[in-house]
């Protein structure tokens, strides 16, 4: 008989009892419009706070990030994912820093088992000898330096909105989140989902990411047309689980509250639980690649809400925890 392993977070025992498939279930998600931010930041705050509050999950338009950008950072995200594994394999991610390359390392607690996905990480303090040289991907470092720095820009408009409904000052995520910083952690995450290639029945069961909520403070996720599976579930309603599809549609980026911002508003935002399920057997079945970036607040970063439910927690400390419970061997 095995014993269930026990987390020194709560978040963390909460997530190992959410691995079953559970039932889908349709719901609406939250569409904000991001225009004329400075003139309309009154009303788009309320409105990023009512999804935010309800379902944890929302989809920006007219965020200011060009298309051209994001499908740039796509293309080259899949020349990364196409070089040799012996190559990727010169860019490992270290034990606790979350920066670089892995391949199906990623452990749930949900599941207990590996994600059948590799990525690689990038957090800009700690990509000495991590980044792919000219020779081997030309223009990748300049690419992903302009799309890590769009993607905190806007990360910092929605945080400010969130600053201003919990009775922080203007900058205070901004500042939480400095990256000048030598303590700066946000990361841009390239993600490649393996495709179902000579796949059997029971491969379509299941799933390519399985379920979790992010260890972070905001979740900004670029998706492809056509490479759906994101699945997201509020809470659980009658003692079952019950998922909900997020298709990736153009223009929009689906964004979540993560556990470190739910803890930072004492509990008040809603950090939600999500997956990546298998395709079925008539959806795509080819790779499937996402551009998530993490809004993680900077290391000496105190984390502690304005009601101050929970004790204080460094950002570092706090991120540690979760990193080791979803990559240990």
């Amino acid at each position: 008989m095995t014993t269930a392993r026990a987390y020194a977070l709560d978040e963390l025992n909460k997530e190992t009892t959410f691995g079953g498939i559970g039932k889908t279930k349709a719901r609406e998600i939250p569409r904000i419009d991001m225009s004329r931010f400075e003139t309309r930041k009154a009303e788009i705050a309320d409105q990023l706070w009512k999804a935010s509050t309800e379902i944890g999950f929302f989809q920006l338009a007219n965020h200011g990030i060009p298309q051209e950008q994001i499908d740039e950072a796509f293309a080259m995200t899949e020349r990364f994912f196409a070089l040799p594994h012996a190559t990727k394999a010169k860019y490992p991610m270290a034990p606790g820093s979350n920066t670089g390359w892995e391949y199906k390392s990623q452990v749930r607690p949900s599941t207990g088992t590996a994600d059948n996905k590799e990525s690689f990480q990038i957090t800009l303090t700690r990509m000495k000898k991590l980044w792919p040289s000219g020779d081997e991907l030309p223009g990748f470092k300049a690419v992903m330096l302009a799309f890590e720095r769009a993607n905190w820009a806007l990360g910092m408009k929605v945080l400010s909105c969130f600053a201003l409904k919990l009775g922080f000052a203007p900058d205070f995520f901004t500042d939480c989140h400095d990256p000048m910083s030598p303590e700066y952690q946000s990361t841009l995450r390239l993600l490649h989902y393996l495709p179902m290639s000579n796949a059997k029945p029971d491969d379509f069961t299941g799933w390519r990411a399985g379920a979790h909520t992010d260890f972070d403070c905001l979740t900004l996720l670029h998706q492809r047309t056509g490479q759906g599976g994101l699945q997201l579930c509020p809470g659980k309603e009658s003692g079952e689980l019950a998922w909900t599809d997020v298709e990736p549609l153009p223009g929009l980026i689906t964004c979540n509250i993560g556990d470190m911002l739910m803890r930072w508003s004492d509990d008040q935002l809603q950090s939600t639980l999500h997956r990546v399920r298998m395709p079925r057997a008539d959806e795509y079945l080819g790779p499937r690649y996402s551009l998530p970036f993490f809004c993680q607040a900077n290391k000496d970063a105190v984390i502690q809400g304005p009601g101050k439910r929970y004790a204080p927690i460094t950002a570092h400390d706090y991120l540690q925890q979760r990193i080791a419970a979803n990559f240990a061997k």
